[in-house]
């Protein structure tokens, strides 16, 4: 009797090994990302931009072409990418110490100027990767390295809400919040990316697909403490939608 296959990993992933902590959902991400590069058949157009943080070594996971930006450039440089090669598809994979602070002008412009680039806005309200500081999506008295007592909303200012921001854009076409906590919700996920590449792909403009993701290590929880947290504490205040399809 023939073996049935029932699951294989995407081709658009590598074999190596990834450097996340356990727990990270970060590797939930890629493997959305890669199978719908795949399902869309896109895989040898397509071209990724990793900048600096939890993701500055994804060229080594994702199969596909990619570049390395300066941190918060990533669309800087997945502009002129797309602007040489119109008919590749190209996107930008970024955590939110990346495209909510350092990079905030890099994503509104890009977004402004219509640039037909796809983003995934990977969202763990810290930085991960440079010790597990605030971020400017960090809520509300939690607490980092450099908020020892908890984010104070006078002090700080409350957390950026970026889908929120991007979709009152005209440039921007597709913005939806999703989370990879639950089957239910990566599944959720998934479709949301795929709809964002399409975006792309029928030249319609710029699409961004943010991603609440939990980062054990920096919260100090264990791996199902950070899920639960994403439910209880994350998606109150950055509410999963769709915010923009256009």
């Amino acid at each position: 009797m023939a073996e049935k296959i029932v699951y294989k990993k995407s081709e658009a992933l590598t074999d190596m090994e990834t450097h996340y902590c356990p727990g990270c959902t970060h590797g939930v991400i890629h493997k959305l990302v890669a199978e719908c590069i795949e399902e869309l058949g896109i895989k040898n157009d397509a071209i990724g931009i990793a900048p600096v943080g939890c993701s500055v070594l994804a060229y080594k996971y994702f199969d596909v072409d990619m570049f390395e930006a300066a941190h918060g450039r990533a669309p800087a440089v997945a502009t002129g990418i797309k602007r040489v090669h119109p008919d590749k598809f190209v996107f930008t994979y970024q955590g939110d110490g990346d495209l909510a602070s350092i990079g905030t002008a890099e994503i509104v412009q890009a977004a402004h100027r219509g640039e037909k680039i796809s983003t995934i806005f990977v969202n763990n309200a810290i930085y991960g990767m440079t010790g597990g500081q605030m971020a400017p999506t960090t809520l509300v008295n939690q607490v980092t390295t450099t908020s020892p007592y908890g984010r104070d909303a006078d002090w700080c200012g409350k957390p950026i809400r970026m889908s929120e921001l991007l979709s009152t854009i005209d440039g921007a076409k597709f913005v939806e919040r999703v989370a990879v906590n639950t089957p239910a919700n990566i599944r959720k996920a998934k479709k949301a990316i795929k709809k964002c590449f399409e975006v792309q792909l029928e030249g319609k403009g710029f699409g961004i697909v943010e991603v609440l993701s939990s980062c054990p290590t920096n919260w100090g929880m264990t791996p199902v403490e950070a899920l639960k947290w994403v439910e209880t504490d994350m998606i109150p205040y950055y509410p999963l939608g769709n915010y923009k399809e256009v």
